[in-house]
Parts: C-alpha cells; sequence; structure tokens
C-alpha cells in the first residue's frame, strides 16, 4: 500500500515493541549486546556499530525521503563530514556560493588542508556550474533553499550536469524538509539533513543524516559511519523520531506564518527587501513552484540604509521571535546571519551573495501568525 506524506511522517520505520508491544520506539540504552556464542547474535554486536532506535530513524528518514538506506549522524556537520569523506585527496567540490557558513568553514578550513578543492558558484544558473567541471572534479555540492539568501537552485537542472559527468550530487535539503522537497526524485545521489532543525523540530536534539538510494554508496556511507564513529545516541534518535510525527504540521503552519510575516514585512516602510520563494518576483520562484510542494518556513529582510545598528536594535527588541541561532523549531527565532551562523564567511565574499550587515533572518514557527506580526512591528517601531 502506497502512503502519503503525513502516514509516512508517523508510521514510517517504527513498529510496535515486540517484548512489550509499546507503539513508541523504546531507547535502547547499552553500549554493547550480548552474544550466545562468538558471532552468534541478534544481528546487534556494539552500539556504535547498530542500535535499535537509530536504525528505526534511519528507516523512517529513507521512506520520508523516498530512498532505500538513511544514515545517521551525530550533527549535522558530522553528515557533512561523511558526504566528504567519499572523496580522496586531489578531488575537487564545486559548491553553491551562499550556503551554510559552517559547511564553509569546513570546506576552507579543514578539508583544503587535505588535499581537497572547492570552487564556489551562483548555482541559479546552472550553466556556471558547467563552466568550473574540470578532470578532478567529483561532487557538486547544493543547498536549496540556501542559507540565508533563500536562493532556489533547479535540482533536476544540477542532476542532469552531474549525471553527464558523473558526478555526485549531493542536496542538503535542510531548508526544506523532506515534507516539501525530495531530492533523490530530482536525480541527486546524497540527500543531507541537520536534523536538528525541522525533522526535531521542539530545539532540543543535535542529528544530523544523509539518504540515498544506492547500496553500493550506502555500503560506503555505512563503512564512514561506523569508522569514524560519528553516531547519534539512542535518546537523540528517539527524539527525532518524535519530532518527524508531527513534521507535517509543523512545517505546513511554518509555511502559512511565513508567507503572512513576508507580505506584512514588504509593506513597511524600514525593510529594503525581503527574500521568501513564493514572491513571483523571487529569482528562481517558477523552480520552486515545479520542486518544492510550498514554499518553506525561513524569510530574510534586509534594512533601509543597511544599517548594523537599527539591525541589532530590532534583534534585541522581539519579545515572541528569540534571538537564537539555529532554525526549523515550532518556536520563531530570529538572527544575524553576518555575525552569527555565517560569521566565518569573509565580509568580501558574504557581500557578493546579498549578505550584508542589516540582513535578519526569520526562522519562522507555528504560533499565532497575528502575534509574531505585531511582535516584528514594534521592534521596527522602535
Amino acid at each position: 500500500m502506497s502512503k502519503k506524506f503525513a502516514t509516512k511522517a508517523i508510521h514510517a520505520g517504527v513498529e510496535p515493541d515486540p517484548s512489550t508491544g509499546a507503539i513508541m520506539t523504546p531507547i535502547f540504552q547499552t553500549s554493547t549486546y550480548v552474544q550466545e556464542a562468538p558471532g552468534v547474535h541478534k544481528g546487534y554486536e556494539y552500539a556504535r556499530t547498530q542500535n535499535p532506535t537509530r536504525i528505526a530513524l534511519e528507516k523512517c528518514l529513507a521512506e520520508l525521503e523516498n530512498g532505500t538506506h538513511g544514515i545517521c549522524f551525530s550533527s549535522g556537520m558530522a553528515a557533512v563530514d561523511a558526504a566528504i569523506k567519499l572523496l580522496s585527496q586531489g578531488d575537487e567540490v564545486i559548491s553553491t556560493n551562499d550556503l551554510y557558513g559552517g559547511t564553509y568553514r569546513s570546506f576552507t578550513k579543514i578539508y583544503s588542508r587535505f588535499g581537497l578543492g572547492f570552487h564556489f558558484t551562483d548555482m541559479t544558473r546552472p550553466e556556471n556550474i558547467s563552466a568550473l567541471i574540470n578532470s578532478k572534479t567529483k561532487m557538486i555540492w547544493v543547498e536549496t533553499p540556501t542559507n540565508p539568501m533563500l536562493n532556489i537552485i533547479d535540482i533536476e537542472a544540477v542532476a542532469a550536469i552531474a549525471k553527464a559527468h558523473q558526478l555526485l550530487l549531493v542536496v542538503d535539503n535542510t531548508f526544506a524538509s523532506p515534507y516539501l522537497q525530495n531530492p533523490l526524485d530530482l536525480g541527486a545521489d546524497i540527500v543531507l539533513h541537520s536534523a536538528t532543525k525541522y525533522l526535531g523540530g521542539h530545539s532540543d536534539v543535535v542529528s544530523g543524516a544523509l539518504i540515498v538510494k544506492d547500496a553500493g554508496l550506502a555500503e560506503q556511507l555505512y563503512f564512514i559511519q561506523n569508522g569514524n564513529g560519528a553516531v547519534p545516541g539512542p535518546q537523540d534518535c528517539f527524539l527525532v523520531l518524535r519530532g518527524i510525527k508531527t513534521l507535517h504540521l509543523r512545517v505546513q503552519r511554518s509555511c502559512e506564518n511565513a508567507e503572512k510575516v513576508a507580505r506584512f514585512l514588504t509593506e513597511h516602510p524600514k525593510v529594503a527587501k525581503v527574500y521568501w520563494p513564493g514572491f513571483e518576483n523571487h529569482p528562481n520562484h517558477d523552480i520552486a513552484k515545479k520542486q518544492m510542494r510550498a514554499f518553506g518556513g525561513m524569510v530574510s529582510f534586509t534594512l533601509e540604509g543597511d544599517d548594523f545598528e537599527s539591525a541589532k536594535r530590532i534583534l534585541s527588541n522581539t519579545e515572541v521571535f528569540a534571538l537564537a541561532e539555529s532554525l526549523g523549531g515550532i518556536e520563531s527565532l530570529i538572527g544575524h546571519p553576518a555575525s552569527m551562523t555565517h560569521a566565518s564567511i569573509p565580509k568580501e565574499e558574504r557581500m557578493k551573495t546579498g549578505l550584508v550587515d542589516s540582513l535578519i533572518r526569520l526562522s519562522v514557527g507555528a504560533e499565532d501568525a497575528d502575534d509574531l506580526i505585531a511582535d516584528l512591528q514594534n521592534a521596527l517601531s522602535i
């Protein structure tokens, strides 16, 4: 029986516990498993390698992304690390030039020291990717929508380029979540999530995941997962499984609220630009309509005069929006990418992508939209 997303979110990968009938997946808080004889066991030997709570989450994520294998990690950055470790010294990656600051920092400050090369380009025009491909290119790295400018990249078009050149295509799907977008269906090889964000959804867990539908690729990633040991604990896996059960409800409400907030901001005299993929004049809006089911719960905006002090006043004077790192929780967050999530990106590089000093990023949660708008109205008036 083919199930729709809401049903999968609640039931994918989980079964009642056979020993008790518990409807929630138990937290198997153990480091090792008793064997009847050497090599004779129930499929579990050591918790870094296998844990029943983690396996339930991995199966769930694979089903949500229409993949065959999920591989879970202790953070989103640990998932990034595992994907990059598919490469060898001398290999090169082409990445979007507007991406999460932590990913950019790892690419330029860590992996480059080990002989990997990285090229950053505007992927809203796929032809920019083709111009950078050479004999050393082995991977294309996409975020869409991007963080924090919410640029939309045509996954299907990039996948065609990747396939033509036999390159791996990794798509960070954190901002969209599987509820809004499924990159494997559009030709991606690997989908990446910071499960800390929409998947967990309650700002109480740090976790990451990769999802694939190629058995050989999955085998390589499981080897890296076990060999490097950056695995999530069973409590973390339980919290993400718990969060996923309401993913469709939370993201749908966030999308509805984000549209109302974005439209309010466009009318405010102190606001210069509003970035939200649902606007018809947003670059690649038609692509967003094609590959996403809705336009997401993230909104970014800049201020007239691009004044950092004015931005700080807004950031420090909201009551419903909490000033904090991260995104995708049920509560609304406000942040300043230039000094927070993207502080590791040199100013001259972030300015090229439009990430100016006054840019404010909103992760719009599930509160009442009228209260969110009133909160921003008050902060903007101070």
